[in-house]
């Protein structure tokens, strides 16, 4: 019945069999399909579907990536309160045509094994305020997929919530906060895993760990985190193999290895996420890795429609 309604060009039909073809949880995942399909959607009329479809054009989902044009869609739609308050943070960044920062602060040196270096008021106030208004409606508690099983189990380590920012939801201002990340670390935005906000309360920690993954292959190579408040105690992220603590402010950008040149895991880039005290940690993540990322679509429900 769905297929045959998108046949006739109805709107919700194709908006759903988009966000299956993305989500690749019911039909085989296909991107470049849920492009066209959301395009169809949004000729036919749905609500939605040019907002995703400007997300789409902006991070390249199903085709390449275009900002400008992302950028023309995204003003087709300022009458929407969402979307003005969107250009409304855009208008704000110094960017160029590319939605790239035209300028980008200096890197202090905290540690050079392993290289941890820092920056102050990386975001605004303002593109703090948005990452923590548009995450936590749909933080929940933080997971981990047991590689041996395939289930999805809460984080043996980590005691936070998160969310993150996928194809649908990584937004003009969140793409663009991803490029200036990606600059600043002098990487490409494709490179990272999509941008995780993790909130930690009373008692949420981090126990110590490493960001790279086993040997061999690609591999993750930096971690850049965001603090996105500063009203709590306790919460510094501790390099335990050099004796390094640090608490940003609001703003501030900690960017640090994880492997060494030749791509192995660094045994000193261990560190932890200290419990904290009292407050609210938050945090937005994005895990770097040497080539883009590509992880195993989920088994589909259905082989094909």
């Amino acid at each position: 019945m769905l297929v045959s309604a998108a046949e006739k060009e109805d709107a919700d039909a194709l908006y759903m069999l988009a966000t299956w073809r993305v989500s690749g949880q019911i039909v085989p995942r296909d991107t470049v399909a849920a492009r066209d399909l959301m395009e169809r959607a949004a000729a036919a009329g749905h609500y939605e579907a040019p907002l995703l479809l400007a997300h789409f054009t902006a991070n390249g989902t199903g085709g390449l990536p275009d900002w400008e044009r992302a950028l023309e869609m995204l003003a087709a739609l300022k009458n929407r309160a969402t979307v003005s308050e969107q250009l409304r943070l855009l208008a704000q960044m110094d960017i160029d045509a590319s939605g790239y920062p035209r300028r980008l602060p200096a890197l202090e040196v905290l540690s050079e094994a392993p290289s941890v270096r820092t920056t102050s008021d990386f975001l605004t106030e303002e593109e703090c305020d948005y990452l923590v208004q548009k995450a936590e409606p749909r933080l929940t508690p933080s997971i981990v997929t047991d590689r041996a099983t395939g289930k999805r189990m809460v984080h043996p380590d980590r005691r936070s919530d998160g969310t993150f920012f996928g194809v649908g939801t990584e937004d003009l201002a969140v793409n663009a906060i991803n490029r200036r990340i990606a600059a600043i670390s002098s990487t490409r935005p494709e490179q990272a895993e999509p941008l995780q906000v993790f909130r930690y309360g009373v008692g949420g920690e981090f126990r110590p760990h490493f960001d790279s993954v086993r040997e061999g292959g690609n591999q993750r190579i930096l971690t850049a985190l965001v603090y996105l408040s500063d009203d709590y105690e306790g919460g510094e992220t501790r390099f335990l193999r050099v004796g390094l603590d640090f608490r940003g402010a609001r703003g501030d950008l900690l960017l640090f290895n994880n492997a060494t040149e030749d791509g192995r895991p660094d045994p000193l880039a261990e560190h932890a996420g200290l419990p904290v005290r009292s407050g609210s940690k938050i945090v937005a993540s994005r895990w770097i890795w040497r080539e883009p990322p590509h992880f195993p679509p989920p088994t589909p429900v259905l082989s094909e429609l």
